[in-house]
């Protein structure tokens, strides 16, 4: 009995993490620095800020692209950070007919959500030097794995509850199809908890580039990972479903990359 206990599967059987569509706050920032602004022009909150018209054209794209799927490989459930812009990539995606889950298993989580910035949200890296200088030597002297901003978040802030999250993942959906669609910084954080990666590790792979928009992260389970099994990466910021589509591919950094 205990054997079998040991060898239970504890994780889905697939594993897709998606960053949200291009936001009209990734256009805004990318405009505010092209203009050398300290400030990116956003009315809305940030859990409201929208997909642009691009953000619903690649979440489209990647609807089709799951619902080319024969049917036993297509998601069951849908994790979804609470915020606008990823809520309704999900939403497009599902309509797309790339979802075909119940309601009970399209859920909202809250712990998926976007690292919290606090005083330096809608700052350009030029705005934080100009109004919180000594924020930015203190993320200069810690990095950004250990930098918490006042009122805001580090990574590990984040990968605390992304361990909750997965937890639940674990307990609730073993052994089934599971989509997360969230923000740049939980994809890099995902992999770090998934891969028991370093800090070292995991920024490196930052440093290579950005989380693109509507890409894909995709992990399997591999029975053959330590005693129990556990999730092997399969692809990692793949983009060919938009290519595919004819959709435009964007990296844009999200609207608080300075403080990310």
């Amino acid at each position: 009995m205990g054997t079998a206990l040991t060898m239970q599967q504890r994780w889905p059987e697939r594993l897709w993490i998606i960053r949200h569509g291009e936001s009209s706050g990734n256009v805004a920032r990318e405009a505010a620095d092209a203009a050398g602004l300290g400030r990116i022009d956003i009315e809305e909150r940030d859990v409201d800020v929208p997909l642009s018209a691009l953000g619903e054209e690649q979440a489209q794209a990647l609807g089709d692209w799951f619902a080319e799927m024969p049917e036993d490989q297509r998601p069951e459930v849908v994790l979804t950070s609470p915020y606008v812009r990823a809520r309704k990539t999900a939403e497009i995606v599902q309509a797309g007919g790339g979802l075909h889950v119940d309601v009970a298993d399209f859920l909202i989580d809250e712990r998926l959500r976007e690292k919290e910035f606090g005083v330096l949200d809608r700052l350009t890296r030029r705005g934080i030097e100009q109004e919180f200088p000594d924020q930015a030597e203190f993320r200069r002297l810690l990095g950004k794995f250990y930098h918490r901003p006042p009122a805001g978040e580090s990574w590990c802030d984040v990968i605390l509850r992304l361990r909750s999250a997965l937890d639940t993942i674990s307990l609730h959906h073993c052994g089934r199809r599971v989509v997360i669609v969230s923000h740049q910084v939980v994809v890099l954080c995902l992999r770090y908890l998934l891969e028991n990666m370093t800090e070292e590790q995991i920024l490196a792979i930052d440093r290579e580039g950005d989380v693109a928009n509507c890409s894909v992260t995709e992990y399997g389970f591999n029975p053959d990972i330590g005693k129990i099994g556990g999730m092997e990466l399969r692809r990692y910021n793949f983009v060919a479903p938009l290519r595919e589509a004819g959709a435009p591919v964007t990296a844009e950094p999200d609207e608080n990359v300075a403080a990310r």
